[in-house]
């Protein structure tokens, strides 16, 4: 009677630690496909704003649901379900136009029907260019172009038409993609740069990166959960120690 006591409260155990198992990994997939996804920086385009080894939150729901904010690409539809509009500005996670299972994160510049160009390093949206102001000079921690020693980068302060303020890097008095022609954005589609302007592969570069479908939009990236640098992992504790960016730690994406 006793034996059989205890293997009902064995069996008993064993079944509410798989409910609670079950129930975690139900809402870890519901927390991940319907509301934020960790998406980790893997290059400095965002600089001085985001920096490589960041981790990042995005809000999916932001602006609703494509086939590419669903795990697997699943369901297979075109369009949004429960979509809104982003705003100029908004830092946006996206499904790379030319090789969808590629992600890129860059900044909201151009909205459907904008006329968008670049003279002489500025921006120009519908024929205004955009105001901008010396802040100082960005102290970058380097990489393989300048022997992985720090150097300094000229960082400006740029004003949307809506009055929104974000920072940006300008490394080189004439960089790639400092002069191009008036590009249109089409219906349905969006123009994003690179908040590091000399070092960012976006949608000055047609052939690269070009317009972006609105379908292709993952999310707006919300806030840095976690920072880490010298090619450590906020998942691999090991690589934690003298790594750890803690002044990065839940900070607001601007």
């Amino acid at each position: 009677m006793t034996t059989q006591t205890t293997d009902n409260h064995k069996k008993s155990g064993w079944n509410e630690t798989f409910k609670t198992v079950l129930y975690a990994v139900v809402l870890a997939l519901i927390f991940r496909s319907f509301l934020f996804e960790p998406f980790h920086i893997p290059s400095g385009s965002m600089k001085s704003n985001l920096l490589v080894g960041d981790y990042l939150f995005v809000s999916k729901f932001s602006y609703g649901y494509s086939r590419y904010s669903f795990p697997l690409g699943l369901p297979p539809f075109e369009g949004r379900l429960m979509a809104s509009k982003p705003q100029r500005g908004d830092v946006i996670v996206f499904r790379y136009p030319k090789n969808p299972r590629i992600d890129y994160i860059k900044r909201l510049i151009g909205l459907p029907g904008d006329a968008i160009q670049m003279k002489d390093g500025r921006v120009y949206i519908n024929g205004t260019q955009l105001e901008r102001h010396y802040v100082d000079q960005y102290t970058d921690e380097g990489d393989e172009r300048h022997d992985r020693k720090p150097y300094e980068i000229a960082r400006f302060e740029e004003t949307l038409p809506e009055g929104r303020k974000i920072h940006i890097l300008k490394e080189k008095t004439y960089g790639p993609g400092d002069d191009t022609p008036v590009f249109v954005v089409p219906p349905g589609h969006y123009f994003f740069l690179g908040d590091n302007r000399d070092n960012s592969r976006d949608s000055r570069f047609m052939d690269e990166v070009g317009f972006v479908p609105e379908q292709n939009l993952i999310g707006r990236a919300d806030i840095i959960f976690c920072s880490v640098e010298g090619g450590g992992s906020c998942f691999n504790p090991l690589s934690w120690f003298g790594n750890m960016r803690l002044d990065r730690f839940l900070t607001v994406i601007q």
